[in-house]
């Protein structure tokens, strides 16, 4: 038994190996302690450095000082309704509002155009339709469409420019002839003998200059031959663009609408536009009928030289809400006049009767269908309109209203109605 005790003792004690490995274990310990603390100086040193940077970059921008250095804790944030946020804000919208409005009033002129050939290309659109449903394509339907605007601009050319100048030479020509017939006036005889008049009179109109002085100089005439020339080409190319490209726009302008408004929005806007091309066709129907009318009655009282022009300036003043037909009875009365007292008389009296005709007999059928406005409607609009932007927003006067009673109607008062 005993033996076997002490061999047991031997075992049990600690060999060479296991020591050896007990001090490997803890020299890696050591090893791994002091790399923590290397690591732990390391970042230590590394904060210390961002702390010293943002000290310097503290130093340069004021606003991340501390409040304790002096500058002061920052108050509260301005409200909107502040009097000096509210009068800052409002002022720079007074601001902009001028410079719009400023901008405005320097692009008149071609607004003015823009508008104006949008005008005419929608009311041209019913004859390019009326051609596509012949079975011509849009493009061509505009092709033929613009040829015959351009046509006619010429054709108008052709006929006025010469019977124009024809005038304004005899007028120059026979004016002595009708100095001479005051003379006849006792009154108007002591008159010229005390003041010279007549004699003043007729040295004026002679003089050779007076075409010149009259509109302004040679450059003055130049000049406003030069931008009658440029407004019109501006509005003709103008006119085709639109003409040309108006199912695209119309798509566009559509598309800008939400979509669950969109077909109310299309189906008013297609009509809006349809009022508007239906008041010009009629409109131009109107007048072309006022112009063979006044070219039958011209032929047969003795102006046959003056008939073509003259109803070209007649169907001109017809597109004029509401003075349109008195400019061209007083133009026509004058022409009559010249050539004799009877025929003068004849004139206005074809005018005052034909005006009467067509404002309760011709207008009414032709613009039944068009639009459907009322008449105190259509005498202030066009009022508004002549106030605004002269002859051209008398022109667009009545389309625009007949456009927003149309809005009121579908839209407000239905909204009305429903509540």
């Amino acid at each position: 038994m005993t033996p076997t005790g002490g061999d047991n003792s031997k075992n049990t004690e600690p060999t060479a190996e296991v020591l050896a490995a007990a001090e490997q274990a803890q020299e890696a310990a050591e090893e791994a302690t002091a790399a923590a603390e290397e690591a732990e100086e390391s970042a230590e040193l590394a904060k210390r450095q961002q702390q010293q940077a943002t000290a310097v970059v503290s130093e340069l921008l004021i606003d991340d000082k501390d409040p304790a250095d002096g500058m002061g804790r920052p108050g509260p944030p301005l409200h909107r309704s502040n009097p000096f946020v509210f009068g800052f804000f409002g002022a720079l919208g007074v601001l902009v509002a001028l410079g719009l409005w400023g901008a405005l009033g320097a692009a008149k002129s071609v607004l003015v155009l823009l508008v104006v050939s949008m005008f005419l290309a929608v009311g041209l659109n019913p004859l390019v339709e009326w051609f596509m449903r012949r079975g011509l394509k849009r493009g061509a339907s505009v092709g033929v469409v613009f040829l015959l605007v351009v046509l006619a601009f010429t054709g108008v050319g052709w006929a006025i420019v010469p019977v124009v100048s024809e005038q304004i030479n005899g007028l120059v020509k026979n004016a002595p002839e009708w100095l001479d017939l005051l003379t006849k006036s006792q009154t108007l005889k002591a008159l010229n003998e005390e003041y010279k008049f007549i004699e003043k009179a007729k040295e004026y109109v002679q003089d050779p200059a007076l075409a010149q002085r009259a509109f302004g100089g040679i450059l003055g005439v130049g000049k406003v031959v030069a931008n009658a020339l440029f407004s019109t080409f501006t509005i003709l190319v103008l006119t085709l663009y639109f003409l040309a490209s108006l199912p695209t726009v119309k798509r566009a302008a559509y598309s800008l609408v939400p979509a669950t408004r969109r077909p109310r929005v299309s189906i008013l806007g297609d009509e809006i536009l349809s009022r508007v091309g239906g008041y010009v066709s009629g409109q131009f129907l109107v007048a072309v009928t006022a112009g063979f009318f006044a070219f039958v009655f011209l032929q047969i009282v003795g102006l046959r030289e003056y008939a073509v022009a003259l109803a070209i300036v007649l169907i001109f003043c017809a597109f004029i809400p509401m003075v349109g037909g008195l400019i061209g009875t007083v133009i026509i009365a004058l022409i009559g006049f010249a050539s004799g007292l009877w025929v003068g008389v004849a004139c206005l009296a074809y005018g005052i009767i034909y005006q009467q005709v067509e404002n309760y007999v011709v207008a009414p059928r032709v613009m039944r269908r068009a639009v459907d406005i009322p008449g105190a409607v259509t005498v202030i609009a066009a009022l508004m309109g002549g106030a605004l932007l002269g002859v051209v927003g008398a022109l667009l006067a009545i389309p625009t209203a007949a456009a927003v009673l149309l809005i009121i109607r579908e839209v407000w008062v239905r909204k009305a109605d429903a509540s």
